[in-house]
């Protein structure tokens, strides 16, 4: 092997060690062992949020963690992302250069893709003090949390008067649930950060940008494997194949399969996969089980309603509908905050958007309005949802409200 060579291999085997996520078998999701991470400055020595990507059978899309440097020094993490080498070097930049990371938030009880990051997250980071929301749940057994990887001694829960923490001068924040699904609790915490008019959120709210965010083109095979029309066709880069996969990708994430996903039969998924060029383990032997319709553009467009806020239909339809009265007096607490722009966790931040937004993404909560996803690409997550609520699992729906 010659010098270049040998450089070269150094070189990925350094990248491999900084994008090392040594307990992904504890959540067993793509991509597994190996996180990128990217930071991006939103806010000017303010705010930066840290993509990395996350999904199954390539139906991937971002995960997000977002830094706040605090008026009196330091830093406040809401919702930690995989602690791989290259996310602590990339905070350990911004610590340098604006104190400890203070405060590490979980503002979830029932992500597990967000729970699972915190103990080593904290773990890198001794001096900070963890706030968790309350009624923290884990399955099949409810274990402490210091069973779970939190460090006990420094692990708090979030009062529900949000003046009794000691970052209230800077933050206002807004609990949701808990919403009792029988089998474990839905809970989200929504921070407003006051000086910057920035509303973080978790998993409540999304935008779906049209085209792959730029940690989604850091992998591109999920792209371009959503992308064929079926399994003879050849995995290509093209710059239209991203965009299709992206937009196909979208509707898998949303609606699990939408009214415009045919499943062809079972022989002709093995005949093509008998036929296909991409036999690799990597490709599923072959096997492409989807058949897109000619209009499914239509449908991601509707979906995506031009970036606006969204509540995901999977929330919609089996989640806060369980409690639309709660729901809509958080949406309205959250509503009264002045904010300009709004930080997911997941798909595409920042958003420029007004309270008015935020609070008619959840319009769907109510009886007569007009602001509903279409019934046929939510039909498959009804059927899921009267599976599990008709025998018992889980609570049923309740009645939509009238508008205010």
């Amino acid at each position: 092997m010659n010098q270049l060579s040998t450089n070269k291999l150094s070189h990925n085997q350094i990248k491999d060690r900084q994008y090392h996520w040594r307990f992904w078998a504890n959540v067993p999701i793509y991509p597994y062992s190996k996180r990128r991470t990217i930071r991006q400055e939103i806010l000017p020595n303010t705010i930066w949020t840290f993509d990395q990507l996350q999904g199954i059978f390539y139906v991937v899309v971002p995960i997000r963690m977002t830094v706040i440097r605090l008026d009196q020094g330091g830093l406040l993490v809401y919702a930690p992302v995989a602690p791989t080498q290259q996310c602590i070097d990339l905070v350990q930049e911004l610590v340098a250069e604006h104190g400890e990371v203070k405060y590490i938030i979980l503002p979830t009880i029932s992500g597990l893709e967000h729970k699972y990051f915190v103990g080593p997250f904290a773990r890198k980071f001794p001096q900070a003090t963890v706030f968790v929301a309350p009624k923290q749940w884990s399955f099949p057994v409810n274990l402490p949390l210091s069973w779970l990887g939190f460090p006990p001694q420094r692990t708090q829960v979030l009062p529900t008067d949000s003046s009794q923490t000691p970052f209230a001068d800077e933050f206002d924040y807004a609990i949701l649930g808990d919403i009792d699904l029988r089998l474990g609790q839905f809970e989200e915490v929504a921070f407003f950060h006051k000086r910057s008019q920035t509303l973080l959120v978790t998993d409540s709210i999304v935008s779906i940008p049209n085209r792959p965010p730029e940690i989604i083109e850091q992998d591109l095979f999920p792209l371009l494997f959503h992308a064929r029309e079926n399994g003879r066709e050849q995995i290509t880069d093209t710059p239209e194949n991203r965009l299709k996969g992206w937009q196909r990708i979208c509707l898998f994430a949303m609606y699990f399969r939408s009214s415009v996903l045919d499943i062809p039969s079972l022989g002709k998924i093995f005949q093509d996969a008998w036929r296909s060029p991409n036999k690799s383990a990597q490709a599923y032997w072959g096997l492409f089980p989807f058949q897109w319709q000619p209009n499914w553009q239509d449908a991601f467009a509707q979906l995506r309603q031009d970036g606006r806020l969204l509540v995901a239909p999977i929330l919609q339809t089996l989640i806060l509908n369980r409690a639309p009265k709660e729901t809509l007096a958080w949406a309205d607490k959250v509503a009264s905050w002045n904010f300009q722009r709004v930080i997911s966790c997941h798909f595409t931040a920042p958003v420029a958007a007004t309270s008015t937004e935020f609070r008619r993404a959840f319009n769907f909560l109510q009886a007569d309005s007009l602001d509903k996803l279409p019934e046929a690409d939510l039909a498959t997550l009804k059927k899921i949802d009267a599976f599990l609520y008709k025998p018992g699992i889980v609570p049923p729906p309740q009645p939509l409200l009238s508008s205010r």
